[in-house]
């Protein structure tokens, strides 16, 4: 097997030095294009509300019931009732289903408070979704449970940064695959030189 004389292999990149940075800027360039051109930005926003009692004698049995509903109140958020009453107040063109697949609700562990969170490409449109579920759902429940027991820890702000579009990421992957890329040819064009 032949040799390979490290410090020639090392003059022979230096060499190809200029081939290198011309892939990195071609591969960075059009990966930037790509992303542009098939990512939307997404943006998310959310609220949070807290089970709480009206009762003056609020005791640990009242907390263990309202933990209790945590599940329950997490699947009426996402229920085509309260979606469905969402997209007419809001005049929305999606469907139940679409909406509900920008939805996220979580239960903040060990507590009696939900986190409704939604996705859109409308930073703006984000929050009023977000905040208008909550105000759906806290009418729904009185009409489910008779009960007054939800109120709105913090409303939906617009938030203007993307979470699915990260450029400094991207570009970092951009730049790693164009110097493996170009290593890897440079490596086979020097091994098999005869020169």
């Amino acid at each position: 097997m032949e040799e390979i004389n490290l410090k020639e292999l090392f003059d022979y990149f230096k060499n190809k030095l200029s081939w290198m940075i011309i892939t990195v800027i071609l591969v960075v360039g059009i990966g930037n294009v790509i992303t542009t051109i098939t990512r939307v930005p997404m943006y998310r926003s959310s609220t949070t509300i807290v089970l709480v009692s009206d009762s003056k004698d609020y005791n640990s049995t009242e907390v263990q019931l309202n933990k209790s509903l945590v599940g329950t109140y997490s699947e009426i958020i996402k229920s085509r009732t309260v979606l469905n009453e969402v997209i007419s107040n809001l005049g929305l063109s999606y469907s139940a289903l679409e909406l509900s697949d920008n939805i996220n609700v979580t239960a903040v562990e060990n507590t009696e408070i939900i986190r409704i969170s939604v996705s859109d490409a409308d930073n703006k449109q984000a929050a009023k979704i977000a905040n208008e579920i909550a105000s759906v759902f806290m009418t729904e429940i009185q009409k489910f449970y008779k009960l007054n027991n939800v109120s709105v820890i913090d409303k939906a702000d617009s938030n203007n940064k993307s979470f699915n579009v990260n450029y400094v990421k991207d570009n970092l992957i951009y730049v790693l695959v164009a110097l493996v890329l170009s290593g890897g040819v440079i490596f086979v064009m020097y091994y098999f030189d005869t020169t």
